[in-house]
């Protein structure tokens, strides 16, 4: 979504006939036609258009040791670099600070962002922190004459609710389409990190990411961030991250600069129906806790292993994905309200979560086949792994169906247990053969 699309104009149909339509009434039983116009004028000024520039190193065949050696292309040679640029929104949060919310998608990798405000003003910005897990970044512009955007409670919205998208797509400034909410709490919509997707059907396409969604009120209740759709074009299937989500991440940037994820510190697997045959229960849904990290915020809540986690804050848990949102999506130190099942029993327990451990994380530099994944080692007992936090859609990790919430145990038939293991034996080795957790099974990804 992150392309910027030029619009070309395939045909032009004039039509000469006189009209014949009759004009709409300026009144309905007395009562003015309702118009969306004053609450457009209101919030639009808070939605800007984001164009960023930045440097791609030419892909594919000069990856490719045949390829070098046939050309005599020396190793390390990327090949030549082209200057692109791409197009996104984004939505003024702060107008005395000058802060704007937009998705990490829109701004990641960027050499330079300008943002061109309602009035036509261009403006250098800066990026004060990024998350690629929730696709959630946070600007900062020159504070002068800006508007802001009241940020609402999205925990509030409701189906069926009217609501607003502002945004710049396929390059075409401050565009506004109307719809409804359709659905709330999606998840699994792009594999790549944490999710708590409201999906509307107000018209949403390639360039309104990180633009608006926007309540009857004029509050903002969610960033714009992705579709689905065969063509690429907007089919009335659009996910906007929620107000709550995104107000968490900035309030967490500014706060320690950076972002403090939540931690249970527990592995899980999806309860089933062919789970529940085999453990005898009747319960065929929620997180079964295989393991418990010492001194973890499960440990001290008093779970145990063989819990089955069914609910977190009153939100109904069907599977370890939903779990591992729940509680990704909270930060460190925050409690939760865990609802679970041991021995048949219905049980509730609060469990204040603790932080993933920052030396364990890592960004994309593992290795150039893994280029556009995040990880973190697995929390487990001894470290069973390493888990993929998230993964940059379009990259070569995406590309090879790697995901968010896989847990590599191998590379190349080696054992990998945390991050150290990861980098050395993947360093110097053109493919990479990927034994992955994923749920309650086990596959092979070659990435080469």
């Amino acid at each position: 979504m992150r392309n910027l699309y030029h619009l070309t104009l395939a045909a032009v149909v004039l039509a000469f006939a006189a009209p014949i339509h009759a004009a709409l009434p300026e009144e309905v039983d007395g009562q003015p036609m309702p118009s969306l116009a004053p609450l457009v004028k209101r919030v639009a000024p808070a939605v800007v258009n984001i164009r960023v520039s930045q440097t791609l190193d030419a892909p594919s065949v000069y990856g490719d040791e045949m390829f070098r050696r046939f050309f005599g292309i020396p190793d390390g040679s990327n090949g030549p670099s082209r200057a692109v640029a791409s197009a996104g929104s984004g939505v003024i949060v702060d107008a005395e600070m000058g802060y704007i919310l937009t998705n990490h998608h829109v701004i990641n990798n960027a050499d330079e962002i300008q943002v061109s405000l309602f009035n036509e003003d261009s403006l250098d910005a800066e990026i004060i922190g990024s998350d690629a897990a929730t696709d959630i970044a946070l600007l900062k512009v020159d504070p002068d004459n800006l508007i802001a955007l009241p940020i609402g409670d999205s925990s509030q919205v409701e189906v069926g609710d009217f609501v607003i998208a502002i945004g710049n797509p396929f390059g075409l400034g401050h565009t506004v389409t109307s719809g409804i909410v359709s659905a709330l709490g999606r998840t699994g919509i792009s594999r790549n990190g944490l999710e708590d997707f409201i999906q509307t059907d107000a018209s949403i396409n390639p360039g309104n990411s990180g633009g608006a969604l926007v309540n009857m009120r004029g509050e903002l209740v969610g960033i714009n961030s992705a579709i689905i759709s065969r063509t690429g074009g907007n089919v009335g299937i659009g996910f906007a991250v929620p107000s709550e989500i995104a107000r968490t991440i900035m309030r967490q940037i500014l706060d320690f600069g950076e972002v403090r994820r939540g931690l249970l510190g527990v592995t899980i697997q999806t309860m089933d129906e062919e789970s529940a045959v085999a453990m005898g229960t009747d319960i065929d849904r929620g997180a079964l806790i295989t393991s418990i990290e010492p001194g973890s915020a499960a440990e001290s809540a008093g779970l145990h292993v063989d819990d089955i986690i069914t609910g977190v804050n009153d939100k109904r848990i069907d599977d370890n994905r939903e779990l591992a949102n729940a509680i990704g999506l909270r930060g460190s130190g925050e409690e939760v309200q865990i609802e679970y099942i041991r021995g048949g029993l219905r049980r509730t327990v609060t469990a204040q979560l603790g932080r993933q451990a920052e030396q364990n994380v890592a960004g994309t530099n593992i290795h150039p086949r893994l280029q556009g994944a995040q990880f973190a080692t697995a929390s487990t007992n001894a470290g069973d792994g390493v888990e993929v936090i998230a993964v940059e859609p379009g990259s070569i990790a995406a590309q090879r169906d790697l995901r968010a919430g896989d847990v590599i145990i191998q590379v190349n038939r080696r054992d990998v247990r945390n991050l150290t293991q990861l980098r050395e034996v993947a360093e110097g080795s053109n493919v990479l053969f990927l034994l992955v957790r994923r749920g309650d099974r086990q596959l092979m990804l070659q990435i080469r």
